[in-house]
């Protein structure tokens, strides 16, 4: 006997065995056993770990709270931490751990509108008509170059360490995830800030694709906005002193 034909007379009962569980298995599945194991959509599960998240958020706020009243107590009775308290509360304004309000402006950016059918014109990308993390950045940065002294993204205080990233056609601002239109509110001198605008070279490429495919891009004043203080976590990795 040739060794082929041996080795199909040993796989014979492999084979058997493997098809006698596959017909268990499918006998089993027409008695109501679904293929396809139920799956949490991804909506409700990025829903879910929002509101992990604003809780933890909520228990950081109260947690720094008692530190603060703690340490005003031991303030009180130490001339050299007092001292440290009040170095502290002269740059909580410009660290952003406190709230703030004064005329502001707001700048909103959209995608552009899709027609009915989803088609685009002849030589324009999917990429083309929506807005990219460098487009939020090219304002937020435009903003604090125009003399910004504190600035809210959609419903979060920012800081100059706080990171705007992209995660497919959505935000990531501090572990939320937001969808367009993008709010981003400085408070300031408004003229200072607008002509920071004007004058950014990356968000002139922005106010282009507006005029050429219909990005939302709206600039708005108001005599008095309020800011809420910044909500996470202060997680500096080094500094640099002034020489």
């Amino acid at each position: 006997m040739t060794r082929p034909r041996m080795l199909w007379r040993a796989a014979v009962p492999v084979i058997a065995l493997l098809a006698g569980y596959l017909f268990a298995t499918s006998s089993h599945t027409a008695r109501g056993t679904d293929l396809r194991p139920e799956q949490r959509d991804l909506a409700e599960l990025i829903a879910g770990q929002r509101q992990s998240l604003e809780a933890g958020i909520a228990r950081l706020r109260r947690t720094r709270a008692e530190v603060e009243a703690a340490t005003r107590v031991g303030a009180s009775g130490d001339a050299e931490v007092s001292a440290a308290q009040a170095a502290g509360d002269a740059l909580a304004a410009s660290a952003g751990t406190v709230p703030v309000h004064g005329p502001a402006l707001t700048v909103v950016l959209d995608d552009a509108p899709r027609s009915a059918d989803g088609s685009l014109p002849d030589g324009v990308t999917p990429d083309d008509v929506v807005v990219h993390q460098q487009d939020v950045q090219a304002v937020v940065n435009a903003l604090w170059a125009g003399g910004a002294e504190a600035m809210r993204l959609m419903d979060q205080r920012v800081i100059s360490t706080s990171a705007v990233r992209c995660v497919g056609n959505t935000l990531l601002l501090q572990g939320v995830v937001y969808s367009p239109p993008y709010r981003i509110t400085a408070i300031g001198d408004p003229g200072r800030m607008r002509a920071a605008l004007e004058e950014a070279p990356l968000v002139s490429v922005y106010r282009e694709y507006v005029e050429q495919l219909g990005l939302g891009y709206v600039v708005t004043e108001a005599l008095d906005v309020r800011l809420p203080a910044y909500a996470g976590l202060l997680d500096l990795n080094h500094i640099q002193g002034a020489a």
